[in-house]
């Protein structure tokens, strides 16, 4: 049984069921029923199988936004090989180095037609043993975690860690054939705990075409959007918007891909009248922790672990942090549950070896308060250490990018002779013809910061590197 199984009964049962809802271009909308989604993509799947795509073949996937990426996604995972989403800014030698590195046996590029299917003779064993243990897990998905501080990692699903982990997360979020889910996250990056899990559940899933914040609310109003599952930019788009149009069918908003700050969860609740979730989703993991108690009181939480998760703090000791925690007194992220990785891609590494004996290590740093709810202090990748006092970059990003005059920033560490690393950073400023004073800037943090996380250097350039997924791209940081 896999997902696409699933989707398929589902159609059986209902087939007028709207699965995906479209803008028509002309003011309206345009309806693809459940059954419609599975005529077409058991048609690609049919025709995939008979250009050579074997089961376990590992599939690239090359398509726009919207509908045809998903009819052509559930193509490749009902002709039973594995799905490779292909982000589209990989283009040249960005693409032949993907290309090479995911050991892509096929390459389904979409056209106005349907697709066209490439296949690569030659290509290497990924596991070194013919490729055995690899095929075992019965791989559904391939995909490059965002390497925001380090090499991106092949994360590797099968079919049965989808299920478990779809199942798990809609335990607690309880989309149904009544949801209809407002989707503005780029699908090459988002497509297992959102796209999958929404068919699989009957939702339909609402698909503007433009990315301004009027043309969103007006299809999301056509559609009577009940769930938005966004990032944080977008919920500041959609807070920021100043016309009439409201959410009137909304039921839940949730924010994840990076953090949401205070100030732009209070606005979108004060406009739509729903507060914002935050939800750690981990490609490694899945969805194990959303803040769907305390969205309201807490917005800055990741929320409490959900049910079928175990989530604690790992000390720099190995030993798990006992007693209250803070964000003086925090711990990296470890995480136990159902649906996690099967593997890892280049090198080959098996869930075994990466999940003992700790669980998943997320490499964030958190804390729980005392009603259990998780916090992100920062990545232990961007803690900085000087003369002793240990921080995180993500809280001093937080103030400089509270200023007016700041639309973003980038904090970092930079080695001292004597203080050990001194906090550095650099801000786009919110209009470039007017930058901020740098010495104001400071003056800003000194009221708001202790001494020694104030960055000793302040720099403005014109914009600050991000992963094709949003992050900010702390690998770069300092090298130019």
């Amino acid at each position: 049984m896999t997902v696409v199984d699933l989707i398929r009964e589902r159609a059986s049962r209902a087939p007028h069921q709207p699965a995906l809802i479209l803008d028509d271009g002309e003011g309206g909308i345009r309806i693809v029923s459940a059954a419609e989604l599975v005529a077409v993509f058991t048609a690609h799947a049919e025709r995939l199988r008979a250009q050579g795509a074997r089961p376990g073949d590992r599939c690239g996937l090359v398509a726009r936004q919207g509908r045809g990426f998903i009819e052509l996604a559930l193509g490749i995972l009902a002709s039973d090989a594995c799905l490779v989403p292909i982000p589209d800014d990989h283009r040249g030698a960005v693409y032949d180095a993907f290309v090479e590195r995911a050991k892509l046996h096929h390459v389904v590029e979409e056209e106005a037609a349907g697709f066209t299917l490439r296949s690569r003779s030659g290509v290497p064993d990924l596991d070194g043993a013919g490729e055995r243990a690899f095929r075992a897990l019965h791989p559904a998905y391939l995909r490059f975690t965002s390497g925001t501080t380090s090499r991106r990692k092949g994360v590797i699903l099968g079919h049965a860690a989808i299920l478990a982990r779809l199942a798990a997360a809609n335990r607690a979020l309880c989309i149904g054939p009544q949801d209809r889910v407002l989707w503005l996250l780029p699908m090459a990056h988002h497509f297992v705990v959102s796209i999958l899990l929404y068919l699989r559940y009957g939702a339909a899933i609402l698909l503007p075409t433009s990315s301004l914040a009027r043309p969103i609310l007006e299809i999301a109003n056509r559609g009577a959007a009940t769930v938005v599952y966004a990032s944080p930019n977008h919920i500041r788009l959609l807070a920021n918007d100043v016309s009439p149009l409201g959410l009137p069918n909304l039921r839940l908003a949730i924010s994840t891909a990076d953090g949401l700050r205070t100030a732009v969860a209070r606005r979108f609740a004060e406009r739509f009248g729903v507060p914002v979730a935050q939800a750690l989703g981990i490609m490694e993991v899945g969805l194990p922790v959303a803040n769907l108690a305390a969205a309201a009181t807490k917005p800055e939480a990741l929320g409490q672990p959900l049910p079928d998760y175990e989530v604690w703090l790992r000390g720099d000791d190995g030993q798990p942090v006992s007693g209250p925690t803070s964000p003086e007194r925090s711990g990296e992220i470890c995480i136990r549950g159902p649906g996690m990785l099967d593997a890892y891609l280049d090198p080959w590494l098996t869930a075994a070896e990466i999940l003992e004996p700790d669980g998943f290590r997320t490499g964030d740093q958190g804390w729980f308060d005392a009603d259990g709810c998780l916090f992100l202090v920062g990545r232990r990748a961007n803690r900085i250490s000087m003369a002793g006092m240990k921080f995180f970059a993500e809280e001093v990003e937080g103030v400089l990018d509270a200023h007016p005059a700041v639309r973003a920033s980038r904090v970092f560490a930079r080695e001292h002779a004597h203080l050990g690393e001194i906090p550095v950073a650099e801000v786009v400023p919110a209009d470039p013809a007017r930058p901020p004073d740098l010495r104001m800037l400071t003056a800003f943090c000194r009221e708001r910061l202790p001494a020694y996380k104030i960055p000793r250097e302040l720099r403005v350039v014109d914009e600050i590197a991000r992963t094709s997924s949003g992050k900010l791209r702390r690998s770069a940081a300092g090298n130019d």
